[in-house]
């Protein structure tokens, strides 16, 4: 019972952190409310964070790398990291999958730990925002990517597009 009460009880800080600002950072009404970011993503409107296993990951990393460039964000206490650039295929090797390319984004990821990715589609700062969350078991984003804007700060259609069909793609995995 006292699991079930500490359940409900996060579950009531992160719906109050929520209704304080909808369009918020996520990360932000977490530490708010004390919960993860995987709890506030969980209580968004029907539809808003649409949910596949990270046994996914590569399908997902894939069709992503034919996006052109997107904005790839690392949120952490510390941190808000941003690059602009083309996801590289990325290989797997010595427990990581490793990008490179002619991109500047690179690295090296421990995909193992990725047990979920959500596409998350909700208002941020009073616009549309369409991003893929690579989620990890402690219920934090790994890491971000965003469908990028154009000059007119309007999602860019053919992204948006691409992101709505691997949405409904996994959604139906």
């Amino acid at each position: 019972m006292a699991m079930s009460t500490d359940s409900e009880e996060r579950a009531e800080r992160a719906r109050a952190a929520l209704a304080e600002k909808p369009d918020g950072v996520v990360e932000a009404m977490a530490a708010q409310a004390n919960v993860t970011p995987a709890e506030i993503l969980a209580i968004l409107p029907a539809g808003a964070a649409v949910l596949a296993p990270g046994e996914h990951f590569l399908t997902i990393w894939q069709d992503m790398t034919g996006w052109g460039d997107v904005l790839l964000i690392v949120n952490t206490d510390d941190i808000v990291l941003e690059v602009e650039g083309a996801l590289p295929h990325g290989s797997e090797g010595h427990g990581w999958f490793n990008i490179h390319g002619d991109s500047p984004i690179g690295g090296h990821i421990r995909k193992d730990r990725c047990v979920s990715i959500a596409f998350v589609d909700r208002g941020f700062h009073g616009r549309r925002s369409c991003s893929v969350w690579f989620m990890n078991a402690d219920g934090r984003a790994m890491f971000k990517v965003f469908v990028r804007r154009d000059e007119e700060r309007a999602l860019l259609a053919d992204q948006l597009q691409r992101f709505e069909a691997l949405r409904g793609k996994m959604a139906e995995a």
